[in-house]
């Protein structure tokens, strides 16, 4: 994500929802300030869109739902909102509001260059918060490569480093594939620095 361009800008959720209808591109809100999503690359994209359509298909006929990213999350306990590539939640009080998300079980970030470092920090202390999130996954987008954070039931966090001929398991939605169905005709040779 990048710095909103006006720093003086404090908003309420409330007030937030309203702007962000105005403006041309995806904001998250943290600690009241907008900040502009960025674009991704293609890979980024139809790694997002496999993904989605895997796990989307998987949950069809349960009482779970998937989000792209255009789905907000809110973080537990807080005014922030974020945007992941895709999540999934099971729980009832996520049927409700039609502007958000609490408690999804499954977040799924695409990392880039920009937002590796961030992803795997401090979006995923936030992301902790919530007391029903049982598996976030890193995605790369340059090479086969997934990392699994995945909560155990004394409540500790593992991590679950996936690489080629490895199959992904995601308990929070009881699903396994090879990973080399993410990367299906995709170009993984091209500069590293994109994403």
């Amino acid at each position: 994500m990048i710095a909103s361009p006006d720093n003086s800008l404090h908003l309420s959720p409330e007030d937030y929802f309203a702007w962000e209808e105005q403006q041309l591109e995806k904001y998250e809100l943290m600690n009241g300030r907008p900040y502009a999503m960025g674009g991704g690359s293609i890979n980024h994209s139809r790694i997002a869109v496999s993904l989605t359509t895997l796990i989307d298909t998987h949950l069809d006929s349960s009482q779970c739902f998937t989000g792209n990213s255009d789905l907000r999350i809110n973080i537990v306990g807080t005014d922030n909102y974020t945007y992941p590539d895709l999540s999934v939640t099971c729980d009832a009080r996520d049927q409700t509001n039609g502007q958000y998300i609490t408690y999804p079980c499954l977040i799924v970030e695409v990392l880039s260059a920009s937002t590796e470092a961030y992803d795997r920090g401090g979006k995923f202390r936030l992301y902790r918060q919530n007391p029903m999130l049982i598996d976030y996954l890193l995605v790369s987008s340059t090479a086969i490569e997934i990392d699994l954070y995945h909560k155990t039931n004394a409540g500790d966090w593992l991590i679950v480093n996936y690489k080629a001929g490895d199959s992904v398991e995601l308990k929070s939605v009881n699903l396994s594939f090879p990973i080399e169905q993410v990367y299906l005709r995709l170009n993984l040779s091209g500069d590293r620095k994109s994403g």
